[in-house]
């Protein structure tokens, strides 16, 4: 399967590195906001083209899929665009920054047939793999979510402290992972649902500081947590207070409530959450079927968000 990425920083090269562990894909377009530096990668990856136009790579020949890893802006026109040249997209977290631009993606997906799916990648986490696995097995049920997202961002940088040309969001995207996840893992409709964030940074545009509540229609809770003023451990940090047990997932590990790590190496094929979120998403257009992460199974997410945002501009 030959495929086009799309955004040569941090983000995308977590896909390279895991798509050089899948068998029958091979990357042939990489497309960069700037030449030299998208060069570089593509002659490190073994990539043969390379471009500052995703119209160019998609054009290649033989091109079938394409991943995205452009500024969040871009999403959801990029991922309409390809679904229109008749291209397979996975398109990086979040899918919109706004929920018009959801709804669009979510009817193209439905008018085109092709295999859309979102990079929500606590989904194929091993450490959250394990958890639903036991939650669909009926051993757990979650209580609580109380998560932590947090970053030290009082600049405009990556995920590598690199200069970026695009802004973050701490709700449309960061947001986007927990209250995804949230849904994902209790399967149920959101009846409930606050914020509250602190003040906008003079030079960013955005809040620095947020809290995020939801309840379910059972009573399941969600208390999240996110901050760009953070001088610590940067990330995002679950824990899961259930019925049966108390755990604590970070990244693709995971842990009791006593910190007692969980074996979760059996989990999957791949202790890298985005090397299996980027196989299941292969494997889903080679076998003609809905991707677990389809935009269609996280669009009620951006509802919450839409939700989440119209009450913060009241």
């Amino acid at each position: 399967m030959k495929i086009a990425l799309a955004g040569a920083g941090a983000f995308g090269l977590k896909h390279m590195d895991g798509i050089k562990n899948i068998d029958g894909v091979e990357v042939v377009s990489l497309v960069g906001r700037r030449l030299e530096p998208t060069q570089k990668v593509a002659d490190a990856y073994g990539v043969p083209h390379v471009s500052t136009e995703l119209d160019e790579a998609l054009a290649q020949p033989g091109v079938e899929a394409v991943i995205l890893c452009t500024p969040t802006q871009m999403h959801a026109e990029q991922a309409i665009a390809c679904m229109k040249a008749g291209k397979h997209v996975q398109v990086e977290i979040p899918l919109a920054d706004s929920w018009t631009e959801a709804e669009a993606v979510d009817r193209v997906q439905k008018e085109t047939g092709l295999v859309c799916m979102v990079g929500h990648t606590r989904r194929f986490n091993p450490s959250h793999q394990w958890i639903h696995n036991k939650i669909k097995a009926g051993a757990l049920s979650i209580q609580q979510m109380d998560v932590q997202t947090y970053f030290f961002r009082r600049q405009n940088t990556n995920a590598k402290g690199e200069p970026r040309s695009w802004t973050d969001h701490l709700l449309w995207h960061h947001a986007a992972h927990t209250v995804d996840l949230f849904q994902y893992q209790t399967s149920e409709k959101i009846i409930a649902a606050n914020a509250i964030e602190g003040p906008t940074h003079p030079e960013l545009g955005i809040a620095m500081d947020m809290s995020i509540q939801l309840k379910t229609e059972t009573g399941k809770i969600l208390t999240l947590s996110l901050s760009f003023n953070n001088d610590g451990p940067f990330g995002t940090f679950f824990r899961y207070i259930c019925d049966n047990g108390t755990y604590i997932a970070r990244y693709d590990d995971l842990v009791d409530g006593r910190e007692e790590p969980v074996d979760v190496s059996d989990v999957a094929i791949s202790m890298n959450g985005i090397e299996l979120q980027d196989r299941e998403f292969f494997a889903a257009i080679k076998e003609g079927r809905e991707p677990n992460a389809s935009v269609a199974s996280v669009l009620d997410c951006y509802r919450t968000l839409h939700a989440l945002e119209q009450k913060l501009q009241a």
